[in-house]
Formats: C-alpha cells, sequence, structure tokens
C-alpha cells in the first residue's frame, strides 16, 4: 500500500437552492430508510406476515407506478 495520502477531488460549492433540494432529498431517503428498517425489526421480532395479509404484487406496482405518475420531475 502506498504511504502517500489519498487525492481528494476539488469540490463545487453549490448554490442555496440546489443545497436545499440536496438536503431535502437527503431527508427523503432517510425516511424511506427508516420505513424499511422498521419493517424489518418487526419481521425480526414477530416473523412473516401471513400471505393472506399482504398485497398481490400486481396492486403494489400499479399503485406505485400511480404515485410516480403524480410527482414532480427530479433531477438524477
Amino acid at each position: 500500500m502506498s504511504e502517500q495520502p489519498a487525492l481528494v477531488p476539488d469540490r463545487q460549492p453549490l448554490d442555496e437552492h440546489a443545497a436545499a433540494s440536496v438536503r431535502a432529498y437527503a431527508a427523503d431517503q432517510r425516511a424511506r430508510v427508516d420505513v424499511l428498517a422498521s419493517v424489518l425489526e418487526d419481521i425480526a421480532a414477530n416473523g412473516y406476515p401471513s400471505p393472506e395479509t399482504g398485497v398481490l404484487w400486481e396492486e403494489a406496482r400499479d399503485a406505485h407506478l400511480e404515485r410516480l405518475a403524480g410527482e414532480q420531475p427530479r433531477v438524477a
């Protein structure tokens, strides 16, 4: 391994609007991960839910596509 420190790329600062957008996106992603983590913790504590209480994947897919269609476009 090299003894030289790794090079850090130059960074370009964001304007206030862009920085606020990135923070909002990060908060949204954090909230989604928190939901996923709580579902996984529930499964670990209580086991898998019974198939009768679930949602068919086709219904889940259609609902998700409907939500996506209603969202404002975002820049990746």
